[in-house]
């Protein structure tokens, strides 16, 4: 699998990553062993996951299954911190919580380290600057070679990475985002995605295929028994992009599929893979046999009239500021 750079760094990537969110709950060890092994044989390195995941079973599962089953050596470990179970603050960036997290998240991989730790969600309640502070303690001391963040807004990105890049070597510059991006959601491109860029800010796309929607399973209004739309936990996930507008979408992508005699899947995901500044998508399989379709994406890269065609009947609506105020 082809490698990138993640953001402005020296770290490569593979460009498909795997993600994790329902390994301990879902998705049972055996499963998941299926699906690393899979994943590795076919050149992947990029493994995402959280410390919330399944309340820790999914870094706990990958622990075990680096120990036995995949060298921790060939693969790049993304967890994330901050989010918390508490309705009362749902996000807790302080230092204090965010170091202890890293140390949990390490005890339960089994590693003296992550590759990236991702700070999970902005925290309104915690100043910017002892968030940030707590990334690069992190690095500095070995515990995570790089930092990033996730589910922030375009102004919070910029703020964050431009903080980091204000005093070069005393702090880490961000590697990396983590935000949804798919055919279905467009909306990082407004805000997001143009700091990202200008910052050297690797984009990792989570749920680029639409929640499972643009795969085409949901076309006939009804959720396959085994699907995510059907799941009691992951219904309301799923439900958003059910309507007429994602649907247009679908047929598009399908009608696309037909024309190049693959899957809906591999167009879709081919798609947000090659778009500006991404980086790897990290993509949820429930088995061994949803990812080896999706890996097989590898070698398909979109001709450049489906490319454009996909680009307008997905664009999203973005008036002013984002055009001249005068045209509008």
């Amino acid at each position: 699998m082809e490698q990138r750079h993640l953001g402005r760094s020296g770290l490569r990537v593979s460009r498909i990553g795997l993600g994790t969110l329902t390994w301990g709950r879902d998705t049972d060890e055996h499963a998941a062993a299926e699906l690393l092994k899979t994943f590795w044989e076919a050149g992947g390195t990029l493994v995402d996951t959280a410390d919330v995941y399944g309340d820790g079973e999914a870094e706990y599962l990958l622990g075990r299954l680096m120990e036995g089953l995949v060298p921790r050596r060939d693969l790049v470990i993304s967890t994330k911190a901050g989010s918390v179970p508490d309705p009362e603050r749902p996000v807790d960036a302080s230092r204090g919580h965010l170091l202890c997290a890293l140390d949990a998240s390490l005890a339960r991989l089994g590693t003296d380290h992550v590759d990236v730790w991702h700070l999970h969600a902005w925290d309104p309640d915690t100043p910017l600057e002892e968030t940030l502070h707590a990334l690069d303690l992190a690095v500095s001391s070995g515990r995570a070679r790089y930092a990033g963040v996730a589910g922030l807004s375009g102004w919070q990105l910029a703020k964050a990475a431009t903080w980091q890049l204000a005093a070069p070597g005393a702090r880490n510059r961000l590697v990396s985002t983590q935000m949804e991006y798919s055919l279905l959601q467009r909306g990082v491109e407004r805000e997001v995605l143009p700091a990202a860029l200008d910052l050297g800010v690797g984009l990792l796309p989570s749920s680029p295929l639409g929640r499972g929607v643009l795969t085409g399973k949901y076309r006939k209004d009804e959720a396959p028994a085994d699907s995510r739309g059907a799941s009691e936990h992951m219904a309301r996930f799923v439900a958003p992009y059910l309507d007429d507008t994602a649907g247009h979408i679908v047929d598009a992508v399908a009608t696309a599929a037909d024309g190049l005699a693959v899957t809906p899947l591999q167009v879709a995901l081919a798609w947000v893979r090659d778009r500006p500044g991404v980086v790897a998508p990290v993509v949820g399989a429930r088995n061994a046999r949803q990812l080896s379709a999706a890996l097989s994406v590898e070698t398909l890269s979109l001709p450049d009239e489906i490319r454009r065609a996909l680009d307008d009947v997905s664009a999203p609506v973005h008036r002013y500021p984002d055009h001249d105020w005068s045209t509008l």
